[in-house]
């Protein structure tokens, strides 16, 4: 029995807030296929509906959905079929759906498909509700059936985090994407904190010379072995 998504209230959020801002450098960058893309473009617009779904860290060429992207250049599916496909390919799955739980992958869905953050915890259990009850397909299918999806993405659109930046402030909200990265310098910080462990007391790793004699002594042990046994079968009994 698949039960109806439960009400929950709404909260302040800056994408509920009207706006009057003029595109410029600050605001995101907006995928459309509406003016029917060619070419490098399709390739864009491919290239975000990949880094919106599976974000940064999980665009690697496995994951690439090759019939989806046919699917998509020949006018066979909108970027919301796409969207839909990414969603609910294997990958997918695999790296988000099967290693977190519902709650946070409702969390997440709601972040990538709907650019904005849930509203609270009731929302993320009314939604988890309707992962429980429907399954993956289901609930992908609702979330972007929304109205809130339609109005703000259609079919032509690109999901993105809406409302991001606000002119008025100094500082806009961190993206939902993100993955740190470290240099040689942030390395010698966390040791002068003592973050870090190095250990000092003459111990070396010597596994990987070892592994490499390993690996030259072992063919040459073979290829003796087999000549004396040729020799011994060979020889006059």
């Amino acid at each position: 029995m698949n039960l109806p998504l439960l009400t929950y209230p709404l909260s302040s959020q800056n994408q509920r807030v009207k706006n009057y801002e003029i595109p410029g450098d600050e605001q995101p960058r907006i995928y459309s296929a509406e003016n029917l893309p060619k070419g490098t473009e399709i390739d864009e617009i491919i290239w975000a509906g990949y880094r919106q779904v599976f974000n940064e860290q999980q665009m690697i060429a496995f994951n690439r959905q090759l019939a989806l992207e046919s699917q998509f250049r020949h006018g066979e599916i909108t970027v919301r079929g796409f969207m839909r496909g990414l969603a609910l390919s294997d990958s997918f799955r695999r790296l988000n759906y099967d290693t977190n739980n519902n709650y946070r992958f409702v969390e997440m869905c709601i972040q990538r498909f709907l650019g904005r953050e849930v509203y609270n915890p009731q929302e993320k259990l009314a939604w988890s509700i309707v992962l429980a009850t429907k399954g993956l397909r289901g609930f992908i299918d609702q979330l972007l059936d929304t109205e809130e999806y339609q109005e703000n993405f259609g079919d032509d659109i690109v999901p993105y985090q809406r409302r991001r930046i606000l002119p008025q402030r100094s500082q806009g909200d961190l993206p939902f994407a993100r993955m740190a990265r470290y240099d040689a310098s942030y390395l010698r910080q966390l040791q002068r904190l003592g973050l870090l462990r190095t250990f000092s007391n003459g111990v070396q790793d010597c596994s990987a010379a070892v592994y490499r004699r390993v690996l030259l002594i072992v063919p040459a042990l073979a290829v003796v072995i087999l000549i004396t046994t040729l020799i011994f079968i060979a020889a006059p009994q």
